[in-house]
């Protein structure tokens, strides 16, 4: 089992930068594929980015080229470095823990479902 606890959030203005992290406790984070998700009022939760355990990312549409996801493995960290941002990205980020084989995580890193742990989340807000 892992213990995830993001932390970072905050109040940012839009074109602002802000970085999360996650930290981890429990089972060695070398043993995860890892990822983002957010979700915003009234909306579905929704995936942002992954690193695999092998550190190969993916992103979604709407943060690519803005988003930067990494891992520290020794440091029992995750991290998502997010530029320019905009109010869209107003959200709960949620980090999150699979223990999937790497042939099916890389197929279904986008899905709620192939995640074993979450984290409580953490509040960002953009707005001016």
């Amino acid at each position: 089992q892992v213990q995830l606890v993001e932390s970072g959030g905050g109040l940012v203005q839009p074109g602002g930068s802000l970085t999360l992290s996650c930290a981890a406790s429990g089972s060695a984070l070398h043993g995860f594929h890892l990822g983002w998700f957010r979700q915003s009022p009234g909306k579905e939760r929704e995936f942002v980015a992954a690193i695999t355990r092998s550190s190969i990312t993916f992103y979604s549409n709407s943060v690519k080229g803005r988003y930067t996801i990494s891992r520290s493995n020794m440091r029992r960290t995750l991290t998502l470095q997010m530029s320019g941002l905009k109010p869209d990205d107003t959200a709960v980020y949620y980090c999150a823990a699979s223990q999937l084989i790497s042939g099916s995580f890389n197929s279904n890193y986008r899905e709620e479902a192939s995640y074993n742990y979450w984290g409580q989340g953490t509040q960002v807000t953009v707005s001016s």
